[in-house]
């Protein structure tokens, strides 16, 4: 298995650092408010990522934090009058529930950046007393960022030039920076703000140390994979590189992941182009498994665009799949018996689609070549599989394809509808005028549902629908 190591800028062999065993952190969502889909992104495709480590045998301890103490939340609590507090479990909440309806799995442990000041103390105050961090007057705690010789490793950036780079202009409050890339550790509380005590003022953390902070009590000094969206290189990544190398003298992390950007309609997303989503929105006009199998239609490391269009697309491929599925489970009703010959010599041709998308995933998790592997299978299970087949046949090729979306996370039962209760007399009404044989009456009533997106289509297991 290989991964694109943004570290490296090369495709690297993964080794995990014990064997088995894969230790993962992906940086969680800042919980202000719902969640849009560029949030998503990140969270379908690590996850994916962690099914496959899992689908592999490995045991993975996944964790993903909710950041939920930040100027943003801050701010809308002044908005609405309530406390911060009130906001960030509100919102954390409404994420759950988007995670749910997106079948991403919950993370082994997520942490909360409040309930983890005391470490956050405990990890400024060793950086003080090894000379990576200093007080400024009014308690700001900086980090040094030119007492650790490898910062810019990640972004691959200098620290003289990002020095040079940086405006000399001081921002109110950062007098006291020995450089302009020094970063904070802790701030000054301001009127209305929650804080907490600490040695140097009454504040809060800064943003970076959070992270590094939950990485380290959930999963060790030293961590196999660190993800999150490309924006995150710099400068979070690569602060909690230098923050968490200079305290504990370790490797941070072997591999670091990064998704591309999400565009919409070929525009970055901005609230001031009007072509802002979140995911709540989203899921009143789709089911959110199409959402999740748009995601990964396209490699990870590769731009995205959201359309129309393209969620059309992947809702009409989603249903292929779920049709496939379907029809084994309606065949299987009345299947028995065990395998023929020439299914024995199916499932040997079947298994170089298993392999196929095996192949795509060990070449770092690119899903969209392994969706195109399932596409295959589906098409074999539907040109091979009958009404005739054996019972042991239909269960491999059903159990088989679950298997593989299950590690893409795409649930392939479809979900039972509830037609309100017009449509369902409209629908016994037909089946007694067929009973009657009045076949006039069954095929007006078939065209009036037709007019209503109702599709109808009899079989030897009765009438089934689907919206057009």
């Amino acid at each position: 298995m290989k991964i694109f190591n943004t570290l490296s800028r090369t495709k690297e062999e993964f080794i995990p650092l014990e064997e088995g065993k894969v230790k993962m952190y992906v940086c969680g969502p800042t919980v202000y408010n719902f969640i849009h889909i560029g949030n998503a992104r990140p969270m379908i495709v690590f996850d994916t990522v962690r099914r496959y480590f899992e689908y592999k045998g490995y045991d993975v301890n996944y964790v993903s934090n909710f950041t939920d103490v930040d100027d943003k939340i801050i701010k809308k609590a002044i908005e609405e009058g309530v406390d911060a507090d009130t906001i960030s479990k509100r919102y954390i909440e409404e994420c759950k529930k988007d995670m749910a309806m997106m079948n991403v799995k919950p993370a082994t442990t997520h942490p909360l950046a409040t309930e983890e000041i005391c470490g956050m103390l405990d990890m400024i105050q060793d950086l003080i007393d090894k000379g990576h961090a200093y007080t400024g007057k009014d308690g700001t705690v900086y980090f040094r960022t030119k007492s650790f010789k490898e910062y810019g490793k990640l972004s691959h950036k200098n620290l003289e030039d990002l020095q040079s780079g940086f405006r000399e202009i001081k921002v109110t409050g950062e007098e006291d920076k020995e450089a302009p890339t020094d970063f904070v550790l802790w701030k000054p509380k301001k009127d209305g703000e929650p804080y907490w005590e600490s040695p140097w003022c009454n504040g809060r953390p800064g943003w970076h140390i959070e992270c590094s902070v939950m990485s380290k009590k959930y999963l060790g000094d030293s961590i196999d994979i660190h993800a999150g969206g490309e924006d995150l290189v710099f400068p979070h990544h690569e602060n909690e590189i230098a923050q968490s190398e200079a305290s504990n003298g370790k490797t941070f992390a072997k591999y670091w992941m990064h998704n591309a950007f999400l565009n919409i309609d070929n525009r970055k997303m901005s609230k001031s182009l009007g072509n802002f989503f979140t995911v709540r929105e989203i899921s009143e006009k789709y089911d959110l498994q199409v959402l999740r199998f748009f995601m990964l239609s396209a490699h990870y490391r590769s731009p995205l665009n959201f359309s129309a269009e393209l969620m059309e697309a992947s809702k009409n491929g989603l249903e292929r799949i779920l049709t496939a599925v379907e029809k084994l489970n309606d065949a299987l009703k009345a299947a028995e018996g065990e395998l023929t010959e020439s299914e024995k010599e199916n499932i040997t041709s079947a298994k170089e689609f298993v392999q196929k998308f095996e192949a795509s995933m060990d070449d770092d998790f690119n899903t969209a070549d392994a969706i195109s592997a399932v596409f295959e299978l589906v098409k074999f299970s539907n040109t091979t599989a009958s009404e005739n087949s054996s019972k042991a046949y239909l269960s491999w090729l059903k159990e088989t394809i679950e298997k593989l979306c299950d590690v893409l996370g795409i649930i392939t039962e479809k979900k039972e509808e509830i037609l309100d209760s017009e449509i369902e007399d409209m629908i016994a009404q037909r089946q007694q005028a067929r009973k009657d044989k009045n076949f006039a009456l069954a095929d007006e009533i078939r065209g009036k549902l037709l007019e209503m997106g109702i599709v109808l289509e009899d079989t030897r297991e009765g009438v089934k629908w689907k919206r057009a």
